[in-house]
């Protein structure tokens, strides 16, 4: 029958890959629940983390298959981090308040703001990625992408405060390094000049100095792309090369002016009068 030869080559090929979806459920389950952990109130703390043990065993004995993975070390070593993670979340996200003006309290910005979900995202997945945990540091931040349109590689190299207003299409790439102080609009990328795999162990994606500002829609792509400290880089700019410190980059619009002829029919005459806008 054909449908058993259809099943049968289905189940040969799927084998290939060994792929257990319920690592994707769990994943971003175990990273919503790191999140309430640090800023709910209302949660036990103690009981939490007992929570989020289990399911971070649940999440490495699915994806961490190598006989070397010992997930008790990368947990502890996780927890240890957690304060200083909170530390910098909450630099963060006054930061956000501060600066924005439609902000109305330090609450509101944890609780509504993407950019501030995705930064916490980020911080908490460069965690595990700076212990070489495979493959769960990426399922945390490409949630986070889903759910913010923001796309932080958890490789990044990001201090704090840190600032995304917005942040609807902001992408940072994997090498990307961002000192103390930044902030970013929406539709910003820290890219890469060339896709290539052979460029992997190389650093592909700009340095942002601290103290700058980058308005909405800017490009800034290379490895070797250093934007120094005190710059503000305006909405829509291009760059490939280097900015010294303490400068203003904009991009500068033509705007011409278009003069047209329009005519119009009315019912009191036949005939066409001309109009001129200008």
């Amino acid at each position: 029958m054909q449908l058993d030869y259809i099943i049968n080559s289905i189940r040969k090929n799927k084998q290939i890959f060994k792929l257990d979806f319920s690592l994707k459920s769990k994943t971003e389950s175990f990273t919503n629940d790191l999140f309430y952990t640090l800023f709910d109130t209302n949660i036990s703390m103690k009981e939490n983390i007992g929570h989020l043990t289990k399911s971070f065993q649940e999440i490495t004995d699915i994806a961490c298959t190598m006989k070397n993975f010992d997930y008790e070390i990368v947990w502890n070593k996780f927890l240890i981090r957690l304060p200083e993670i909170l530390k910098q979340l909450n630099y963060d996200a006054d930061c956000l308040y501060k600066h924005d003006p439609a902000s109305n309290s330090v609450e509101e910005v944890i609780l509504a703001y993407p950019g501030f979900f995705a930064i916490a995202v980020y911080r908490l997945s460069h965690e595990f990625n700076q212990q070489e945990m495979p493959l769960i540091p990426r399922m945390m931040s490409e949630y986070a992408h889903r759910l913010t349109g923001i796309d932080i590689h958890p490789g990044a190299t990001i201090g704090s405060p840190f600032f995304i207003d917005h942040g609807t299409g902001v992408v940072i790439g994997e090498t990307t390094i961002i000192k103390n102080n930044v902030k970013i609009y929406q539709g910003v990328t820290l890219g890469s000049l060339q896709v290539s795999k052979e460029m992997k162990n190389t650093k592909r994606h700009p340095t942002v100095e601290k103290n700058v500002t980058i308005y909405s829609g800017a490009t800034i792509l290379g490895g070797d792309t250093i934007i120094g400290e005190n710059c503000t880089i305006g909405g829509n700019v291009w760059l490939t090369t280097s900015v010294p410190p303490n400068s203003t980059v904009y991009h500068k619009p033509e705007t011409k002016l278009k003069i047209k002829k329009v005519y119009q029919n009315t019912n009191l005459s036949n005939s066409n009068t001309e109009f001129y806008n200008k």
